[in-house]
């Protein structure tokens, strides 16, 4: 605490400076700001200046609801002044969460950011590996409160809302709302003021509280039951599993490229080092990279975890796949670190058929399938708008009596359908999503016949792969073609 800001806070406390309006502050954050608040309770520190105390909820007469928790997440016990313990955290948590209608809070406060708030979001300027705590994080998670409000880190942050319910598998929820205020006079201009009007959640219509905006993500804190797993095993100690090394792939798809992916006699080549070996088959995989079964020729780019292909049977000359390099059944069961390459490979195709004046149409079925396969078709910007791609998809489920249903452009599908659940799925260019469940019959080309109809791509005769067959010149002739022309778009060339 600086002599001026002690200067300024004596002014305060003898009355020569009065706070305009009634003011509640959250207590020390450091050991000089201790002196300052006299009780961990909570008191008035001077006139319309009122101390909250280390933990509690403070309800106004309107019925607002606002839980708060002071300090900082204590790093060793007993915890100093301006710490609180795991349970300050229970303590505030239990009473509120034990009853059957509990529904959230209002407003969280905070003076610790929650550890991995920017998940699914927009990025803080703020060093994420060492910023906030874990047991905030849970808080918010309990607490559901629809905002949440913290500034020790000393700048500006909004999120993007976040949802407080699995989409298709739980009622829905009223969306959180984390914002960060920067410090006050700060000579960056940042925001540390933020005014807002709020009804309280007692009061509002059940169905006007559960509304989602537009730019609604998952949850931060609530990581998938997959990933969940996976760090689990990271945390136990090596076996001889993780211990292997990683296949070896070699692949001469073009002279600039020969020899240049996994090499493994060294030769100055890098080698890209992964965590464990991939998930393998139980038997014959037409997908799985290192199996003989795998049409090399049709291979167009090859990255660490993924690989691009020109589709078998493709309904237009530049209809490709992604697939994993191992034995994923579905994007819901892929690692982290798979997902990630998958991201870059969508952003690299979405980006090469804009070039070639394509919009750009991602889907998957994971139905009687062993491996994934995400398909990826460019359709001609002149033959229709994303809106009628949009259309005739749900015209032809509704006529074959499939249940789409569109899911907010934040979705993570893991947060949708677990692992082995069947689904379709498809992605359009404008980021928008539609999903449905299988439960029973579902028709295997559905997503080529949506595509092939006369109101996309008017190719009908096209919609069954099993009839557009090339030979093996011809598909080598087109897969290199696709190469070169893809080249200036391929991540992978540049790793």
């Amino acid at each position: 605490m600086t002599s001026e800001a002690e200067a300024e806070w004596e002014e305060y406390k003898t009355g020569t400076k009065k706070a305009p309006i009634q003011t509640y502050i959250l207590g020390a954050a450091d050991q000089d700001t201790v002196k300052c608040f006299p009780s961990a309770d909570g008191c008035e520190l001077t006139e319309n200046i009122t101390y909250l105390g280390r933990k509690g909820v403070f309800t106004g007469a309107s019925g607002l609801q606002i839980a708060y928790l002071s300090g900082r997440e204590a790093q060793r016990e007993p915890a100093p002044a301006y710490c609180f313990s795991p349970k300050d955290v229970d303590s505030l948590t239990a009473p509120l969460v034990s009853s059957s209608k509990f529904r959230g809070v209002d407003i969280l406060l905070t003076s610790q950011w929650p550890r991995g708030v920017w998940q699914y979001g927009n990025n803080p300027d703020v060093d994420t590996r060492s910023c906030g705590a874990s047991s905030v994080a849970h808080l918010a998670e309990q607490l559901k409160p629809r905002y949440h409000f913290a500034a020790l880190e000393g700048t500006y942050y909004e999120r993007l809302p976040y949802r407080n319910h699995m989409v298709l598998q739980e009622s829905a929820q009223h969306v959180s709302r984390f914002i960060a205020l920067a410090n006050i006079n700060n000579t960056s201009k940042k925001k540390y003021l933020y005014a807002f009007s709020i009804v309280p959640m007692k009061s509002m219509d059940a169905a006007e509280l559960v509304k989602q905006p537009q730019d609604v993500t998952e949850n931060p804190y609530r990581a998938p039951v997959k990933e969940t797993q996976k760090e689990r095993e990271r945390a136990k100690p090596s076996t001889m599993l993780e211990d292997e090394a990683a296949p070896q792939f070699f692949f001469d798809m073009s002279s600039k490229q020969q020899g240049r992916k996994r090499h493994s006699e060294g030769g100055g080549h890098f080698q890209h080092k992964q965590p464990r070996k991939p998930p393998q088959p139980t038997g014959p995989c037409w997908f799985c990279l290192a199996s003989p079964e795998v049409e090399k020729h049709l291979v167009v780019s090859i990255g660490t975890h993924c690989y691009l292909a020109l589709a078998k049977g493709s309904l237009t000359p530049d209809h490709v796949l992604i697939l994993p390099i191992g034995h994923y059944q579905s994007v819901v069961e892929l690692s982290s670190e798979v997902v990630e390459e998958v991201e870059k490979y969508k952003a690299a195709v979405k980006k090469f058929f804009k070039s070639q004046g394509s919009r750009c149409v991602i889907f998957e079925r994971n139905y009687r399938s062993q491996h994934l396969q995400l398909q990826v078709a460019p359709v001609p910007a002149q033959c229709c708008t994303t809106e009628d791609i949009k259309e005739a998809f749900t015209v032809q489920a509704q006529e074959q009596q499939i249940e789409l249903l569109e899911i907010p452009e934040h979705s993570d599908l893991k947060q949708i359908a677990q692992p082995g659940t069947p689904y379709f799925y498809v992605e359009l260019d404008t980021g928008e999503k539609l999903f449905h469940r299988i439960k029973k019959n579902f028709p295997l080309q559905f997503g080529r016949e949506v595509l092939a109809s006369e109101a996309v791509l008017n190719i009908p005769t096209r919609a069954d792969w099993r009839e557009c067959k090339y030979t093996r010149d011809e598909e080598e002739s087109l897969a290199k073609e696709f190469r070169e022309r893809y080249e200036p778009y391929d991540f992978s060339l540049l790793e």
